[in-house]
């Protein structure tokens, strides 16, 4: 059961909203081949606004995540790509329904 998860807010910089896009939608492979990552969605809040929403069994689950490819990717395109850097919260998970 998913415990523990990050909630990252993205902002795109004016211009690179697509690319921001398609970034989030090319890493899903990524986080299914994470085996401590239990869910992963990446989602859209608004025109230039994002988000990562994950979620783990554990913290070294979590900790593996922000360590892994997905993030190194993220930071590695930040400055290209972001209006500002990723806002990284880290959350506890009180319940979820799954199907």
């Amino acid at each position: 059961m998913a415990k523990v998860g990050l909630f990252v807010r993205i902002v795109a910089k004016a211009g690179k909203e697509n690319e921001v896009s398609a970034f989030l939608a090319s890493a899903l492979p990524l986080a299914e081949a994470e085996t401590g990552t239990l869910q992963w969605f990446a989602i859209r809040l608004s025109k230039s606004d994002f988000a990562i929403f994950d979620t783990f069994t554990d913290e070294a689950g979590r900790q593996a995540h922000l360590k892994g490819p997905i993030a190194l990717a993220l930071m590695e395109k930040a400055d290209e790509l972001l209006a500002q850097p990723p806002k990284i919260e880290q959350i506890s998970v009180l319940a979820c329904k799954i199907q």
